[in-house]
């Protein structure tokens, strides 16, 4: 089953990193990725731009309005995501908590994926 790992943080933090900063992180998580490729388990990993360069698309009045900035307003914002094939959420989870560890300040969500596909939902991945 396909689940996703989404990562929030404070963007002005990781906006703010030095190119030293960000290759220290990256050279923690690098590890991971590595293991979770080698094992067949990370299909995608990205990370997202600043969420200044976002558009929200809201259907207002039956009318969409696009406004700018990310759908919602909070003090973290979706930093990036994983999507990983996994056998449980169990072990999704466990793969969350690898990624914490390697990247403490932040939070991770984990959650099952069902793709759609040709409009229709093709039901839970596998």
């Amino acid at each position: 089953m396909l689940y996703a790992i989404l990562c929030y943080n404070s963007e002005a933090t990781v906006a703010g990193w030095s190119q030293e900063e960000d290759d220290a992180v990256l050279a923690r998580l690098n590890p991971v990725h590595d293991r979770l490729t080698r094992e067949g388990k990370l299909n995608h990993a990205a990370r997202l731009t600043l969420t200044s360069s976002a558009r929200t698309l809201r259907k207002v009045n039956e009318a969409p309005a696009v406004t700018d900035g990310p759908f919602a307003e909070s003090k973290e914002q979706l930093l990036g995501f994983y999507v990983v094939d996994c056998a449980s959420q169990d072990e999704a989870l466990d793969i969350a908590r690898e990624l914490a560890a390697a990247r403490t300040s932040s939070t991770y969500e984990v959650r099952p994926i069902s793709l759609f596909l040709s409009g229709s939902a093709a039901g839970p991945a596998s």
